[in-house]
């Protein structure tokens, strides 16, 4: 069993950057995501797309914002529970919880923060009538473990960054790439369009638009995908792997099954005090909490993960008192014994 004073659901960036503000009160952190990596919405849908509200920064990537906070937090060694959905949650009789996932795996934690933006997200799947017949045997919504690709037939199938970013890093590493779009055009980054459009000159990527995969071929596994390009006739392409990747749908999920307040499929808290939903020690931040002048921004949810933690430090250690200092004269302290400081100022007696 995982043990950890502060759970967090989602791993996107109020997530993260809740790890930060739990490290500077010596709390430990553990983040749960259904995604195979840190970053929500941010890497997975958009990671190439420029945010402009971030403070202190007129212009970031979505993927760098990711980065950062993750390098951000790296002194405070939180641990993370990827691919894997929060699905059941129980309350201890000393007050902490247990939370179990999909695939079984616990989690003890004395706090827990859901941070799952606008919720657990799961893919869009194509209407093809057998698609679920492959499903784990060839068929993959998202892509975990590149490596598992190497040397294969990949096809993928979409026409946004993530169908574009993974057709360009597989390029590498697959046998063959083959990426097919309903359109001519694309909706991701540019670089990114012109990255594909270089491969493909280069005999890295077969690009077949506009087209549709319609069927798949195979019995135990996948062999190929059947496709139909606009004016010509329906044929076959041979693969190891389809990879439709038409981006996620977000849902509330097994959360809302909590007992949790619920209003518009968002979590009702107090936003007066602390974030704290109808469970007390159970809090929710950033876009999957509601409340009256609610605004899901990313900065609101830093604010928010701030307010929290200040929370849970006295919800934890109700006989502490908590002296907040700033991080220009406390410096940072991580768990991995390093330390962030200002320079110390030379006083210099005057002869």
């Amino acid at each position: 069993m995982i043990t950890t004073d502060i759970l967090i659901i989602g791993a996107g960036p109020t997530g993260l950057f809740t790890v930060f503000e739990a490290g500077l009160l010596k709390l430990k952190c553990h983040l749960i995501d259904a995604l195979p990596q840190a970053g929500g919405q941010c890497s997975e849908i958009y990671p190439k797309k420029p945010i402009y509200d971030i403070p202190a920064y007129p212009e970031i990537l979505a993927g760098d914002l990711t980065k950062n906070l993750l390098e951000q937090i790296k002194q405070f060694e939180p641990g993370f529970t990827f691919g894997e959905r929060a699905e059941t949650i129980d309350k201890q009789e000393d007050g902490t919880f247990i939370v179990t996932t999909n695939k079984g795996t616990k989690h003890h934690a004395k706090i827990v923060a859901i941070a799952g933006g606008l919720g657990s997200f799961e893919p869009r799947k194509p209407l093809i009538p057998n698609i679920a017949d492959f499903e784990d045997k060839g068929v993959e919504y998202m892509i975990k473990e590149p490596e598992f690709y190497r040397d294969k037939k990949v096809v993928i199938s979409g026409g946004g960054d993530s169908a574009l970013d993974w057709a360009i890093f597989l390029s590498d590493i697959a046998s063959e790439v083959t990426l097919i779009h309903r359109r001519n055009e694309f909706r991701g980054a540019l670089d990114s369009v012109e990255k594909v459009q270089e491969l493909k000159n280069l005999g890295k990527i077969n690009l077949i638009t506009p087209a549709e995969v319609k069927g798949i071929l195979g019995t135990d596994k996948v062999t190929g995908v059947a496709v139909e390009k606009k004016g010509e006739d329906a044929f076959i392409v041979d693969t190891d792997h389809f990879i439709p990747l038409f981006g996620l749908s977000p849902k509330l999920g097994p959360i809302g099954n909590w007992g949790l307040e619920i209003e518009k499929n968002a979590i009702k808290v107090n936003n007066a005090l602390d974030y704290q939903t109808n469970i007390p020690g159970v809090y929710a931040i950033g876009d999957v909490n509601t409340y009256p002048g609610k605004l899901k921004l990313i900065l609101c949810g830093f604010h928010e993960a701030t307010l929290m933690c200040q929370s849970a430090y006295k919800r934890i250690f109700p006989d502490k008192k908590y002296v907040m200092k700033y991080t220009t004269v406390g410096g940072v302290d991580g768990f991995d014994g390093t330390r962030k400081e200002a320079p110390k100022a030379v006083v210099k007696a005057i002869q």
